[in-house]
C-alpha cells in the first residue's frame, strides 16, 4: 500500500506545491511504513521529484491531457490509486486540484478533507487539522473510510529535501469519452512574471493608489521581491487591474510566505481571503482601517512616499548581498 500523490504541473515542468506534497507524503510515508507514488501527467523529466523522498513515478503521457479537464484528470488519479492499492490519496490546494479532488473521492468512496494543514494529528482513528471559517478557526477532523483524500493548504507544511531513487513507469490509464464532453474554449495565462499561486511573495495595492496609473511603483516593489502582483476586488471591478490578480475570498485565495497590502483597507472577505499568509504587512495612511488588527507589521503613511523608497533600500540590500 503507497501513499499516492498528484504532482501538478504547467507546461511540462512541476510547480512548486507538487514539492511540497511530496515532502509532506514522505513524512506521512514514514509514519505509517510505507512508500511514496507520484503521478504525473505530461511531465518528461520527472527527476526533480526524486529530491523530496518520492519511491516511485506514474508518468502518463496523452495528447488529450493537454489542457486541464477535471473529470478526466481525476479519472486518471482514481486508476493510479487503485493500480497502487492506495489508501491516502493526497492533492494540493490549487485551483485545479481542488475542483478534481471531490471527484475523485467519490470514484472511489472514500473520505474527503480540505485545507489540511499539518501532519496527521492520529492514523488510528485518522484525524487531521483543518482550517476552517474562511481562515479564521481550525477543526479536527476524523475520516473513517477505507480510502481517503487530503487536500493540502498551500504553504503550510513547506518544503523539505529527502533524496531518493524512484522507479519510473509508463501508465496508461484507460480514459473515458464523456470525460472530454465539456471542451475548454480559452485559456488564459499569465507570462513573464511570478504568478500568484506559486508566489511565495505577494503584493498588493487597493483602491488607495488612486488610479491605474500609479501602479507602477507596486510592480516594481514586486520586482524588487520576486513577488506577484495583486490587488483588491474594488480595484479589479473598476478595471485599473486585470481580474486575475483579484486576491481575497471572492478572488483567489493567497497562502503566501509574505503579504504586502498597500492602500487596501481590509474587507472582511478580503483578509478571509489572504489571511493564510504567515507574515502580513500593511500600509495605509488610516491607523483605524480594518488590515492593522491582523497585520504582523503595519506602517502608518503615505504609499507614495513609503513604497519607493521601500524599493530602493531593498534594491540596495540586495545589491550589497550578491
Amino acid at each position: 500500500m503507497s501513499i499516492l500523490i498528484y504532482a501538478e504541473s504547467a507546461e511540462g515542468k512541476f510547480k512548486k506545491v507538487a514539492f511540497e506534497l511530496a515532502s509532506y507524503a514522505k513524512k506521512v510515508a514514514q509514519t505509517l511504513g510505507t512508500t511514496v507514488t507520484a503521478v504525473t501527467v505530461n511531465v518528461a523529466d520527472t527527476s526533480a521529484l526524486a529530491q523530496y523522498g518520492v519511491d516511485k513515478v506514474l508518468k502518463v503521457s496523452n495528447d488529450k491531457l493537454a489542457k486541464f479537464n477535471a473529470r478526466a484528470y481525476a479519472d486518471v488519479i482514481k486508476h493510479a490509486a487503485e493500480k497502487e492499492s492506495a489508501k491516502l490519496i493526497l492533492v494540493s490546494s490549487t485551483t485545479d486540484s481542488l475542483y478534481l479532488a471531490p471527484l475523485v473521492a467519490v470514484s472511489l468512496n472514500a473520505g474527503y478533507a480540505s485545507n489540511v494543514v499539518a501532519l496527521p494529528e492520529s492514523t488510528a482513528p485518522f484525524l487531521v487539522k483543518r482550517n476552517a471559517f474562511s481562515n479564521k478557526a481550525f477543526t479536527i477532523t476524523e475520516i473513517s473510510t477505507d480510502v481517503k483524500v487530503l487536500a493540502i493548504a498551500k504553504n503550510s507544511f513547506g518544503i523539505i529535501e529527502s533524496a531518493s531513487s524512484p522507479a519510473e513507469e509508463d501508465f496508461t490509464p484507460t480514459l473515458n469519452d464523456a470525460d472530454f464532453d465539456i471542451k475548454v474554449e480559452n485559456v488564459e495565462k499569465v507570462t513573464g512574471k511570478v504568478t500568484i499561486a506559486d508566489a511565495e511573495i505577494v503584493v498588493s495595492a487597493g483602491r488607495g493608489l488612486k488610479g491605474p496609473e500609479n501602479w507602477g511603483m507596486i510592480e516594481d516593489l514586486a520586482a524588487a521581491l520576486g513577488a506577484a502582483t495583486a490587488c483588491s476586488k474594488p480595484v479589479s471591478d473598476l478595471g485599473w487591474r486585470p481580474h486575475s490578480e483579484h486576491v481575497g475570498q471572492t478572488g483567489k485565495p493567497v497562502a503566501a510566505n509574505l503579504y504586502i497590502a498597500v492602500g487596501i483597507s481590509g474587507a472582511i472577505q478580503h483578509i478571509a481571503g489572504i489571511n493564510s499568509s504567515k507574515v502580513k504587512v500593511v500600509i495605509n495612511t488610516d491607523p483605524e482601517a480594518p488590515f492593522f488588527k491582523v497585520a504582523d507589521y503595519g506602517v502608518v503613511g503615505d504609499a507614495f512616499d513609503i513604497v519607493p523608497k521601500l524599493t530602493e533600500k531593498i534594491k540596495e540590500f540586495k545589491a550589497q548581498n550578491s
